[in-house]
């Protein structure tokens, strides 16, 4: 762990924000991180007030638990229990605090993406083509539903007591009832869905490996609209929305700005490199990685550029942002990466550790959570000493 000086950035200009919109939050005592995008699809967490610009640099690690495969998602925290998925098959439910294991689930296969709670359920889906409902206190098995194909970075999003996932069987997009695990619709798109799917008034936004984005009524699943985004190419990991607008990016490089209402691009950007990670949104800005070794601040109204971090290597996680901090990772495949925590008005690295290469951290409460580790099998979290 160590911290890095300003000298050694190569920042094209500063981070700084742009005017923004973005609602105003009611923020309870203890916050929950309770899907991949949070709750407001974004991952941005807005209620962080332990950590911040003045005191990030001092994080220290609280606690490691090691897995028997690799770990991919980023960990989700509720009340104060730390789920998520890994490739040994299992899903495990770890004191927040501790790390202390709580218990565990064996699936059929890995676990790939990042489960989502609701109302004391974990929503899981594995490789081996079910998503899992589990009892959150128990990890007892409640229902499950088999989609016919592998579920793999897609994670599973949660509103009005339905999950929504999606598969590789025949390219299906599937609405499941939370309770039951009973079929309330299904949605045939282009080809493989490997996008976490992003919520919000009445509507399912979810991205194809056809380069699509559709949006669908959340109740009945009808086609309100479908835009190919720019330059084409596979959507990974999802769609972000924020104040009408979903940003999105695919394996072509390009990221692109979509009417929440229409579908209609309102701009366009080149990383320079695939995109394999969803954006994070907060503030009027859009941060977003990519195998062009940077992470790119846009101006979520335009699309300029507000700032760009080099990596030197590629920036395939998804990041997170919360009270004025960017947390990110860079890392290739085969190589071990490095998790930063970036000044969101200047760019400057506030605290960096070296860390799993494919990093989606969670920041909640005080604590960031990483997947970290030689194989990347370890979840690590971080606090203030």
């Amino acid at each position: 762990m160590k911290r890095i000086s300003i000298a050694a950035l190569i920042l094209s200009v500063c981070f700084v924000p742009a005017a923004s919109a973005q609602k105003t939050i009611t923020c309870p005592a203890k916050v929950n991180w309770t899907e991949f995008h949070t709750v407001d699809m974004a991952r941005y967490n807005p209620c962080e007030t332990v950590l911040g610009v003045n005191n990030v640099g001092n994080l220290q690690l609280k606690w490691s638990f090691t897995t028997g495969g690799n770990v991919n998602g980023s960990p989700i925290v509720v009340n104060g229990v730390a789920y998520f998925g890994s490739e040994d098959n299992n899903v495990y439910a770890l004191n927040a605090e501790t790390g202390a294991k709580l218990w565990s689930y064996a699936a059929g296969n890995f676990m790939e993406a990042s489960p989502a709670v609701a109302n004391g359920i974990v929503y899981a889906g594995s490789v081996d083509g079910n998503l899992y409902a589990l009892n959150a206190r128990t990890g007892a098995l409640l229902w499950s539903f088999p989609t016919g194909g592998a579920i793999w970075w897609g994670s599973p999003a949660v509103a009005n007591g339905v999950v929504y996932i999606g598969s590789t069987d025949a390219a299906v997009f599937y609405a499941v009832d939370a309770n039951t695990g009973a079929l309330r619709w299904s949605y045939p798109v282009c080809w493989h869905l490997d996008s976490a799917p992003a919520v919000a008034n009445g509507i399912v936004y979810v991205g194809d490996w056809c380069g699509n984005v559709y949006a669908l009524n959340a109740t009945t699943g009808a086609l309100l609209w479908s835009s190919q985004i720019y330059g084409g190419g596979i959507v990974y990991r999802g769609p972000a929305l924020a104040n009408g607008v979903v940003y999105v990016g695919s394996n072509a490089g390009w990221v692109s700005a979509l009417k929440a209402d229409t579908g209609a691009t309102l701009w366009k950007f080149n990383t320079g490199g695939g995109i394999y990670a969803s954006p994070a949104v907060a503030n009027g800005v859009v941060y977003i990685g990519s195998n062009g070794q940077r992470l790119w601040a846009l101006n979520a109204r335009t699309g300029a550029v507000r700032g760009s971090f080099n990596c030197n290597v590629d920036a395939d996680g998804s990041p997170a942002v919360a009270n004025g901090v960017v947390y990110f990772g860079c890392g290739t495949a085969v190589n071990l990466g490095t998790a930063y925590a970036l000044n969101t008005l200047t760019g400057a690295v506030l605290w960096s550790t070296t860390a799993n290469a494919d990093i989606s951290p969670t920041v909640v409460n005080g604590t960031v959570y990483i997947a970290s580790g030689a194989d990347g099998n370890n979840v690590d979290a971080y606090g203030l000493p």
